[in-house]
């Protein structure tokens, strides 16, 4: 792209490409989206005035787990063995353990951290799942796990643990529920900067844009199959703001 001399680079797939892309030019335009704190990742030293050659769309979704946590707990009020799956190499999930640990103490709920680097972790992971008998799972936020959809729906249908996800992917291959902001929106946004970049506007001066639409997705059906009634107050939330 660089001997090419293209007009903007648009990233996708969150914290990596957006930095490998920084890494590369410090002219060429940047329009990027990513899930976690773009302050701490090191993209921008600030949202409303990022300067440099990188702006895009800072979904925060990585920061939501604590969120999905006491939304969990509100499904499952009465569970005494709650897990929460992180992959180890994503680069912040040591806040997200700090984050989902921090709320689990403010409800008096215990919090039990299992790791999964790898498609065969995974497996490890629900078998060590069965072992405690876990109420409840909390999926943390991350690529890798978003390529393991079908996995970790078929082994929560299997060992019937009902399982929060952050994306909507998720309920709409099987899984019970997830939270988070409404993707296809981000990258309307992600789009919109873009072309605003062509037209001549400098990725310094376009601050960081933060989601406005977070989806509560169920399904019955799933539901339903591990005899999990939900709450009419999770039932009557299309959209949270």
């Amino acid at each position: 792209m660089l001997r090419r001399s293209v007009a903007v680079i648009v990233t996708m797939g969150g914290e990596p490409s957006a930095l490998a892309a920084k890494a590369a030019t410090a002219t060429i335009p940047i329009d990027f989206v990513g899930g976690a704190d773009t302050i701490r990742s090191g993209l921008v030293t600030s949202l409303s005035r990022p300067d440099g050659n990188l702006t895009g769309v800072s979904t925060f979704i990585a920061e939501m787990d604590s969120k999905r946590l006491r939304l969990l707990r509100e499904l499952r009020p009465h569970a005494t063995t709650t897990a929460f799956l992180v992959n180890p190499k994503y680069f912040q999930s040591e806040i997200q353990v700090s984050d989902v640990q921090t709320a689990a103490q403010s409800v008096g709920q215990d919090i039990n951290i299992l790791n999964a680097r790898t498609i065969r972790d995974i497996d490890a992971a629900f078998a060590t799942l069965a072992q405690m008998r876990a109420d409840a799972l909390l999926v943390a936020t991350d690529a890798f796990f978003f390529t393991r959809v079908t996995q970790l729906v078929v082994l929560s249908a299997r060992h019937a643990i009902p399982t929060l996800y952050s994306r909507r992917e998720f309920p709409a291959a099987g899984g019970l529920m997830s939270y988070g902001p409404n993707q296809d929106d981000s990258y309307r946004l992600l789009g919109v900067y873009a072309a605003r970049i062509l037209k001549g506007e400098k990725p310094g001066d376009l601050p960081i844009q933060l989601p406005t639409k977070f989806e509560l997705v169920r399904n019955l059906s799933t539901a339903n199959a591990l005899r999990l009634e939900i709450p009419a107050t999770l039932l009557a939330r299309e959209v949270l703001e």
